[in-house]
């Protein structure tokens, strides 16, 4: 009796963050498509059709994302919630530069977002995972996940290419970065990090997933907008000519692009949309900037500092950034 109960329980607590995320997403979903009806109308009587080009940008990267978004939030939190630690110790191999290839590509059938990335990995880390394994996972979960490469498919139609070359520099630069951790990387640059004391990360089960649920969503959704927004922004305020001394030169252009996705700092679940809007660019500046951005942004420096120390997240987000643009120009320039 007392188990069903828990579990009528559960059930009901699941379904209420389901339904309240599902009707928050409809609700933001509504919003921005009336916007995008209205909003040009108004902003031209008002202002000038730039502000009404700006407004449509904004709209169709939005209003593109936003299903991604959720979803992709709902996997996160189940995972969070249901899938035990053990599980990777138990599949992970002993040796850490065997265990970093491995963890790498369970990001592919683990999915997470980049903001449940990090207590992941620390959680990890405090239940005996090697550090390297664990930092892989970090890496790879948000960027090569299934909704991910999904998303990139819808944003970049007919271009099956665009997403291969995203899976496979993403997934280079998480194991790169983990055999480097393996070769180089010290205990003390992690003090905050008491490998194997069994703590757990977090409240778990329906309730953990609910919670967790109602925060990635609204965390992330926060930066979806603001990322929607800076791309309209650029799209629109930047001027041709300054535009096109980057982008007639392949180099610049690859590191402008790696620069905005540390800034915008737009979820991984819809920063392929964004990538798409900036048509200007070459194929293999958009990748850099879909493979930067679900690894090093703002945001995450700010995370992996709180949770690692200062002194980590500015050694490994700086090297990650060169990794991974180096894997975006390599791959691109032999995929696309």
């Amino acid at each position: 009796m007392e188990n069903g109960r828990n579990a009528a329980d559960g059930a009901r607590v699941v379904a209420r963050a389901l339904v309240h995320a599902v009707v928050g997403g409809v609700a933001l979903l509504a919003i921005v498509t009336v916007g995008s009806v209205l909003g040009p109308m108004v902003v031209l009587d008002l202002a000038t059709p730039a502000m009404a080009a700006w407004w449509t940008v904004f709209t169709a990267v939005a209003v593109q994302g936003i299903p991604f978004l959720l979803l992709g939030t709902v996997v996160s939190a189940a995972i969070g919630a249901f899938v035990p630690e053990r599980v990777f110790r138990r599949v992970l191999p002993r040796n850490p530069a065997l265990a970093v290839p491995v963890a790498g590509a369970a990001g592919a059938v683990l999915p997470g977002c980049e903001c449940a990335s990090v207590p992941v990995a620390d959680s990890l880390m405090r239940r005996g995972v090697a550090p390297a394994a664990a930092l892989a996972f970090l890496l790879s979960a948000p960027a090569i996940n299934p909704v991910v490469l999904v998303a990139t498919s819808i944003a970049f139609p007919g271009d099956p290419a665009m997403v291969g070359a995203r899976l496979l520099a993403s997934l280079a630069t998480a194991v790169a970065m983990g055999w480097l951790w393996v070769r180089f990387g010290k205990e003390e640059w992690l003090p905050s990090v008491r490998r194997g004391d069994g703590t757990a990360a977090g409240p778990g089960g329906w309730r953990g997933f609910r919670d967790g649920l109602q925060h990635d969503f609204l965390h992330a959704g926060g930066f979806l907008v603001l990322g929607a927004a800076a791309a309209a922004t650029f799209n629109i305020l930047v001027p041709r000519s300054l535009l096109d001394v980057f982008t007639g030169s392949p180099w610049l252009s690859v590191l402008l692009l790696a620069v905005l996705a540390v800034v915008l700092c737009v979820c991984s679940e819809a920063d392929a949309f964004v990538a798409a809007s900036l048509t200007g660019f070459s194929p293999t500046a958009r990748l850099a900037f879909m493979v930067v951005g679900p690894m090093v942004d703002l945001k995450l420096v700010a995370l992996q500092a709180g949770t690692f120390g200062r002194a980590f997240a500015v050694r490994f987000s700086s090297v990650t950034w060169v990794v991974a643009v180096v894997s975006s120009v390599l791959v691109g320039g032999w995929l696309l």
